[in-house]
Formats: C-alpha cells, sequence, structure tokens
C-alpha cells in the first residue's frame, strides 16, 4: 500500500507535523509517565484505526521496556488486570477524549474526576494535550494511508 500523501515531501504537511512533533516535547515535560503516555497513544490508535500509529508507538513502547502481555490487553484494559489505577484514568480519558463525538456530553464529570485523583494539573495538561496530538496525528494517517509494518524504534525520537 502507498500513502496517498508523503508528509515529508509537501512543505506545508511537514511543516504542520514538525510542530506537532515540538509540542511532545512539552508533554514529556509534563511529567506524564512515558508508559502511559504510550498507552494512552495505542488505545486512541486502536479506536481510530490508525495501523502507523499502532506500529510506532507499540514498537517504541517495547523497546522502552513495556511487556508483551500488556501491550497486548490496552483494548481490553477495563477487564485486565495489568495495569494502575492511574493507567486506567488516564486510558478512560483517553476514550473519551477520543470518542467525543459519540457522546453529547464529551467526557464525564466522573473520568475528569477520577483522573484528577491520579495526575496533577501539569499532568493533566500533559495528557489532554497528548490526547488530542494522537487524535490528529491519528486522523492524518488515516485520510492519508500511511502503511504500517516498517517503523524502527526511535526513528522520529
Amino acid at each position: 500500500m502507498d500513502a496517498r500523501l508523503n508528509f515529508v515531501g509537501d512543505k506545508n504537511t511537514a511543516t504542520v507535523v514538525k510542530h506537532f512533533v515540538a509540542a511532545n516535547a512539552a508533554i514529556t515535560a509534563s511529567g506524564l509517565p512515558e508508559a502511559t503516555q504510550e498507552l494512552v497513544k495505542i488505545r486512541a490508535s486502536q479506536i481510530n484505526g490508525c495501523g502507523f500509529c499502532l506500529d510506532m508507538h507499540t514498537k517504541d513502547a517495547a523497546a522502552a521496556g513495556e511487556t508483551p502481555l500488556r501491550l497486548n490487553l490496552v483494548a481490553a484494559w477495563r477487564e485486565a488486570t495489568v495495569f494502575t489505577e492511574a493507567e486506567r484514568a488516564a486510558l478512560e480519558l483517553a476514550e473519551q477524549g477520543t470518542r467525543i463525538a459519540d457522546a453529547a456530553g464529551g467526557v464525564t464529570d466522573e473520568a475528569w474526576a477520577n483522573a484528577a485523583k491520579h495526575y496533577d494539573e501539569g499532568q493533566l495538561a500533559g495528557l489532554v494535550s497528548l490526547i488530542g496530538i494522537i487524535n490528529a496525528f491519528n486522523r492524518m494517517n488515516v485520510i492519508t494511508r500511511q502503511p504500517a509494518g516498517s517503523y524502527q524504534p526511535g526513528r522520529f525520537a
């Protein structure tokens, strides 16, 4: 499968992607745990059907030491016993933030309060920003049919 658009080859799109990547530095600086960041990216990418992002983030998470068991259970996090309460709160917020069009009220107060129990204001800001950015990346990649499977861990680091 060939991509419909080469993000690097188009000057304007490359600029947008560069700014999205730069925003990740602020998210990293928020203190949100790296493992949580990857789990959120994976879950949003599963919901959005973004193979390119799933390829990237599962490989980056594994390279950073994430276990195959946890990676394989992200889609079933509610039933899995391998995630912390803080990770569960982040995954719930990520799901509701990703499926925002499916719920008339958007993210519930309960999901927000649960996340706020586990993360300080800076980490919450990082988490909300991360959810927004990964959803933007997912949409760009799905629209342009970016192929999955050949990503090498750390390629965009």
